[in-house]
């Protein structure tokens, strides 16, 4: 019984870390449009109008989606490490593979994405995010 409340309790941070990163993401995709005004004549509601206002889209356009890409992978990965009491790291990096595979399906989704913003993101948003969040989380358990 012990067990099972031990890997019971385990997943439900794993969940609420993992959740709580992605509405972070969401919240600041959310904002971005009122902060940096997008394309004029374009929906970014949808896929398809996202896929046209691509090509005219400067690099200001994406530092949002990159941030929550980043902020999203870093706090799942802070709140697992400062949650959970074992394995830490291996669960901080099964974050980042997660986020890791949704940025990859937005790439496969919005073929037109700037190369440059492609790599940029999938090298540095995540699997560094989520190393970085362990660490983060690491420190604030030490002082604790």
């Amino acid at each position: 019984m012990n067990t099972f409340l031990h890997i019971l309790k385990r997943t439900i941070v794993i969940f609420i870390s993992l959740f709580s990163g992605a509405m972070l993401n969401g919240a600041i995709i959310n904002i971005s449009n009122k902060v940096i005004a997008p394309p004029k004549g374009f929906d970014l509601k949808t896929m398809e109008g996202l896929q046209a206002a691509m090509p005219h889209m400067g690099p200001e356009h994406f530092l949002f989606p990159f941030l929550a890409h980043a902020m999203g992978t870093l706090i799942s990965a802070i709140l697992i490490t400062r949650f959970l009491k074992s394995q830490q790291l291996i669960f901080s990096l099964m974050a980042g593979i997660l986020f890791l595979l949704g940025g990859v399906s937005m790439v496969i989704m919005l073929p037109s994405t700037p190369i440059w913003f492609v790599l940029l993101d999938l090298i540095v948003a995540y699997i560094p995010m989520a190393l970085l969040g362990n660490k983060l989380g690491r420190v604030h358990t030490v002082n604790s």
